[in-house]
């Protein structure tokens, strides 16, 4: 690994030239993206204060927004979109400068890897956004995330039915007793018969994100008329002594591991 210690005078003048101008580059990046955050903070739009606006909105148009959007960027950004592009249109920052479409990437349980499934991570950050991280004392939004996981694991879905969708045939319903993307679309499979390329399963997962978009918003409706009260129940550190969903056994069976106690 000799090379690793050459001296700084080995680089050709090219090599030298190409690094300064990358450099200079870097640099400029940088400032131009100061100037933007300058400017979104003089405009109101600062990320560091919470609560954001909020004003109440209707779930069912809520709801629809979320199943188009589905079709453009899936569930979670679904989720996001159908929520901020309201507000941003109400309120327009800090809303117009979240870059909702770049969590296209919670598709599939995050980049279909199954995970938690993109409409509740959606819900999640959209809550979190608008009423505040728990560590600024915005432990509701850290409650509504509680909530529609638990509620999302106990619906029988999809909930919602857009008045005009793609698919015609009518789509059983299942529940999942998981907020995983993985055992909700695999158990709505095993149920209904359609493979995950099918567009009866697309559909049926466009529904999902609509569902999740539509309760989220009675949640923050709740919440803006000082209404919301927690309702889950599932507090899986405190029950199991460790970081867990509500349902192991349908995937681990006898595996699940068992985690040491802490000593009350």
């Amino acid at each position: 690994m000799e090379h690793q210690n050459k001296p700084c005078q080995s680089l050709t003048r090219r090599q030298m030239m190409i690094g300064t101008a990358g450099a200079l580059a870097a640099g400029t990046a940088l400032a131009q993206f100061g100037g933007l955050l300058k400017s979104a903070h003089a405009a109101g739009g600062s990320t560091e204060k919470w609560p954001w606006p909020y004003e109440k909105l209707d779930p069912v148009k809520t709801a629809e927004l979320a199943y188009k959007e589905w079709y453009r960027v899936f569930c979670g950004a679904a989720v996001i979109n159908s929520v901020f592009n309201q507000l941003q249109e109400k309120f327009g920052e800090p809303y117009t400068s979240f870059p909702d479409d770049a969590f296209v990437f919670l598709e599939g349980g995050m980049v279909g890897w199954g995970m938690t499934c993109g409409s509740n991570a959606g819900a999640a950050i959209v809550a979190n956004a608008i009423i505040g991280p728990r560590i600024a004392g915005g432990n509701e939004g850290h409650q509504i995330t509680e909530d529609i996981f638990e509620w999302y694991s106990d619906a029988a879905m999809p909930v919602f039915t857009p008045k005009t969708p793609k698919i015609t045939t009518e789509l059983v319903k299942t529940t999942a007793d998981s907020p995983l993307c993985h055992v909700s679309v695999g158990k709505w499979m095993k149920a209904s018969g359609f493979h995950i390329g099918s567009p009866e399963r697309k559909d049926r997962c466009a529904r999902v994100a609509a569902s999740v978009a539509y309760h989220l918003v009675e949640l923050l409706n709740d919440w803006h008329d000082k209404k919301y009260q927690p309702t889950a129940t599932h507090k899986p550190v405190k029950e199991f002594g460790i970081t867990a969903q509500m349902n192991c056994m349908d995937c681990h069976s006898d595996d699940v591991p068992t985690p040491p106690m802490a000593k009350k």
